[in-house]
């Protein structure tokens, strides 16, 4: 019996995604073209993704690539027991620093600048951005 489970996101830009973990702190592994990366969970279970996350030495988080985005999956279980993060938290970040790295890279694209940058006490991030 699988402990794997799938969570369907609306990421779909692998550069963004890399650069939020980057932020986060997660290491991660990509698999080469045409081949697959082993996600490892409850007693030595493995499933194949696109990309591996490191969440703890046990426990992995996988990254699938899928036509509706990304998909993440994992022995959420073992996550939270080994990391202390659940699977609503670890998504729920990821998701809120892709969102501010996709944000940014498509305000750069469109010629904008950072004016400022602030983090509320509940964790929302505000920007400020001008064009010349």
């Amino acid at each position: 019996m699988s402990h794997f489970t799938t969570v369907q996101t609306q990421i779909r830009d692998l550069v963004c995604l890399k650069e939020a973990l980057d932020d986060l702190g997660y290491a991660f592994s990509e698999a080469e073209a045409g081949q697959s990366v082993l996600v490892r969970g409850y007693l030595e279970q493995q499933t194949p993704a696109d990309l591996v996350i490191r969440a703890s030495r046990t426990y992995d988080v996988g990254v699938r690539v899928t036509r509706n985005g990304v998909e993440f999956i994992a022995d959420w279980w073992g996550v939270e027991t080994t990391r202390g993060v659940t699977e609503a938290q670890f998504v729920q970040a990821v998701t809120q620093r892709y969102a501010y790295r996709k944000v940014r890279r498509e305000l750069a694209a469109r010629g904008f600048t950072l004016a400022t940058e602030e983090t509320t006490a509940d964790g929302a991030i505000h920007l400020k951005v001008r064009r010349y």
